[in-house]
């Protein structure tokens, strides 16, 4: 398609949308504008071929609004969209061209919403009306919404419409609207199903394709990173503490992740936002507004919400959740390198995604550089670089008072110590807890060396009687001694397991504070019903196996000894007598008797 070098007042517009477009920040059309436009001011039914983001709701929405005619109170146009979100978004969106238009009426007609409003709207002379498909149809069977007068018509994001299962409510909304009205179809993709509701409800339509077949930009570097479900937020705060970008948008799948992921940021003190269906539309132009303007630095946003988000500012796209489709990778990723600036994406992907990635990555001829979530410690070091870049930079303005109280702290103290203290208190997180921060180590570190591994090959006959459990434990020495695998690596058992109500996170405590080592020198972390393995590089002294050993977590001593196979684990955990099976243990009463007084009962811990 030959490239478009004018502005909206040459797509032949009224003045009056012509000055909405520039109030707006839009200077010049986008190509499925430039082409759409002119053709559907002529009248013409028309078919648009392209993805998100490439400014469709304008391409139809400017020619409906100079058909409509304000002074008529009855419905002249009618725009179905597959869900309320995209609804609420278009109609957003016209009622901000329309803003001039006196007495022009916009409504949203979705489900999951009270009916009573809607009639009202629809009875106040709205003239018009952006809907799903259910609820339009729930309207027209209680006759609180009439089609008869509908001179435009338009179906938005039509191959989703088709694919969410609204083929027949389609079909009943267009034979329900005026023979002679004016009908626009816009879809991603154009597959045969598409092609025969064109067929069927277009006459002669002009087609305009623009690129449904959407790809990556240059300018965007594409990147992943594996991450078990369960510490995304904390990695992705994270890397938002490490990145250059001026803005980030996150995409989530759902309403309530974005919501959920959205508060957890501003309760660690980001300048955040979430956008969502659930969202009104005066609040969702609030939140873009700031974001553009720089007072909003990060924004969580579900697919179907951030559709139509254009922001220059928006420097890091980061993907919560691995997209379903190619498709919506690219719709998402497209929100950063545009107009030339180059632009960040980065993946979270659990090992158990690394075959989907892969598909993607086939499909779009793309290659995602693995990369890895910053640690504690570079946290901590890119917040001490920036805070004293930002003390250098001050103008030295007012700082009497500070140096006063400086002077009279360095009495016997040494300055540098005592900067490095000052930075650690300015610059720790809001959830500053070490231990924390060393489970969450860990966990990365050890779901990466699980996608590196990849799945497990086919066992052979001769290794079908090895416990799945230990597949991935150091192999055994026949005298049951460990046998130390590559990198000095040696495994340590103790017994405590989640039967006991702990996780990973109070025997990283114990191992660093009874020890004497940093989280960073523990490997991986087995639990099991009543022990636990702990794999640490290069060994304990003896000196630290004795005071872990007899350190006490989850009301149990660790008893911490070299794991010496399967077989012993197995015998230990016979001797356990709450290894029994339910129906063949003790009632509390008996083993009250006998051991003379009840037995606390030991609650099951949530999953980590």
């Amino acid at each position: 398609m030959p490239s478009y070098d004018g502005g909206f007042d040459d797509l032949g517009l009224p003045d009056v949308l012509v000055d909405a477009t520039a109030r707006l920040g839009f200077t010049t059309p986008t190509p499925i504008q430039a082409a759409a436009v002119p053709l559907l001011l002529d009248g013409h039914d028309l078919v648009g071929v392209a993805g998100t983001g490439t400014g469709k709701t304008a391409a139809f929405g400017l020619p409906l609004l100079a058909t409509v005619d304000p002074q008529l109170e009855a419905v002249q146009a009618l725009v179905l969209a597959p869900t309320r979100e995209l609804a609420l978004q278009v109609a957003g969106a016209l009622a901000s061209f329309a803003a001039q238009l006196d007495g022009l009426q916009v409504v949203a007609v979705y489900g999951g919403a009270p009916y009573l409003p809607q009639k009202r709207a629809l009875a106040g002379g709205a003239q018009v009306v952006v809907g799903t498909p259910g609820r339009v149809i729930d309207h027209l069977e209680r006759g609180t919404l009439r089609l008869d007068q509908v001179r435009y018509l338009v179906l938005d994001e039509a191959d989703e419409m088709l694919a969410m299962g609204f083929a027949e409510d389609v079909d009943k909304v267009v034979t329900a609207a005026s023979s002679s009205r004016q009908t626009a179809l816009f879809s991603a993709t154009m597959p045969p199903a598409i092609q025969a509701v064109a067929a069927k409800h277009l006459t002669d339509p002009v087609k305009v394709d623009v690129g449904g077949k959407v790809g990556t930009t240059t300018e965007t570097t594409h990147r992943y990173a594996t991450v078990p479900h369960r510490v995304k937020t904390a990695a992705l705060r994270r890397v938002l503490a490490m990145t250059d970008a001026a803005a980030t948008l996150v995409f989530v799948r759902t309403r309530e992740a974005a919501e959920q992921v959205g508060s957890e940021l501003v309760e660690h003190g980001l300048s955040a936002a979430y956008l969502s269906g659930d969202v009104a539309q005066p609040e969702r132009e609030r939140i873009v507004s700031r974001l553009r303007d720089g007072a909003l630095d990060v924004v969580v946003a579900t697919d179907v919400a951030a559709r139509g988000l254009d922001v220059d500012r928006v420097g890091l796209v980061v993907n919560m959740d691995l997209p379903g489709e190619p498709e919506a990778y690219v719709h998402r990723t497209g929100r950063t390198g545009r107009a030339g600036r180059t632009g960040e994406a980065l993946t979270f992907v659990t090992p158990a995604e690394t075959a989907r990635l892969r598909r993607i990555e086939k499909a779009l001829r793309l290659t995602l550089v693995p990369t890895t979530v910053p640690t504690a410690a570079q946290v901590a070091a890119a917040r001490s670089t920036r805070l004293v870049e930002r003390a250098l930079a001050h103008d030295g303005r007012g700082l009497e008072s500070y140096r006063q109280a400086i002077a009279a702290a360095l009495e016997g103290t040494d300055p540098t110590e005592l900067l490095v203290r000052v930075a650690a208190v300015a610059t720790a997180s809001t959830s500053a807890d070490t231990g924390a921060d060393d489970e969450l180590d860990l966990t990365l570190a050890t779901a990466r060396r699980k996608a590196d591994r990849g799945p497990d090959p086919r066992r052979s006959p001769e290794t079908r009687h090895r416990d799945d459990r230990y597949e991935d434990r150091p192999a055994r020495h026949r005298s049951g001694r460990p046998r130390v695998p590559s990198g000095d690596q040696t495994v340590y058992r103790v017994s405590v397991g989640h039967r006991d109500g702990i996780g990973p996170g109070a025997l990283v405590g114990a191992f660093t504070g009874e020890g004497g080592i940093s989280g960073d020198q523990i490997g991986k972390i087995h639990m099991f019903s009543g022990f636990s393995l702990v794999d640490i590089p290069a060994g304990l002294s003896d000196e630290a196996v004795e005071r872990i050993s007899r350190a006490w977590v989850g009301g149990r001593r660790l008893n911490l000894r070299l794991d010496t196979g399967p077989h012993d684990r197995q015998r230990s955990d016979r001797q356990r007598p709450d290894r029994q099976r339910p129906d063949r243990q003790r009632s509390d009463r008996q083993r009250s008797d006998r051991q003379g007084g009840p037995r606390p009962r030991r609650t099951r811990p949530a999953p980590w």
